[in-house]
């Protein structure tokens, strides 16, 4: 199984900056694409932000310039540098990652408890 832990989520003033962080715990083979996705009451899930541990990054629309996502080298760590923060960030923030337990298994989703971010003045 994999674990997901985050952390970073808080209060920041609009333009303000956050980084979130996730690390993957647990008995597996290897993490494949890990990422952050968001909800907002009342909305449905989004994408924020993947990486799929090879190089290949891909952000949301309303996101992209403003927030960076990366991973640490052993690729069980990833970052959201959030940057430039609106008002409509406003959600909890989710990790996700697909983790293989074992070789020559097909990766399964695994999903963290979620942070909460709130941009306000």
């Amino acid at each position: 199984q994999v674990q997901l832990a985050e952390s970073g989520g808080g209060l920041v003033q609009p333009g303000g900056s956050l980084r979130l962080s996730c690390s993957a715990s647990g008995s597996f083979f290897s993490i494949a694409t890990m990422g952050w996705y968001r909800q907002a009451p009342g909305s449905q899930r989004e994408l924020v932000a993947v990486d799929d541990g090879y190089g290949t990054t891909n952000y949301g629309e309303s996101v992209k310039g403003r927030f960076t996502i990366s991973r640490d080298k052993p690729k069980t760590t990833v970052y959201l540098q959030m940057d430039s923060l609106k008002p409509e960030d406003t959600a909890v923030y989710y990790c996700h990652a697909d983790g293989v337990l074992l070789m020559h298994q097909g990766p399964s989703a695994y999903w963290g408890q979620g942070t909460q971010v709130i941009v306000s003045s």
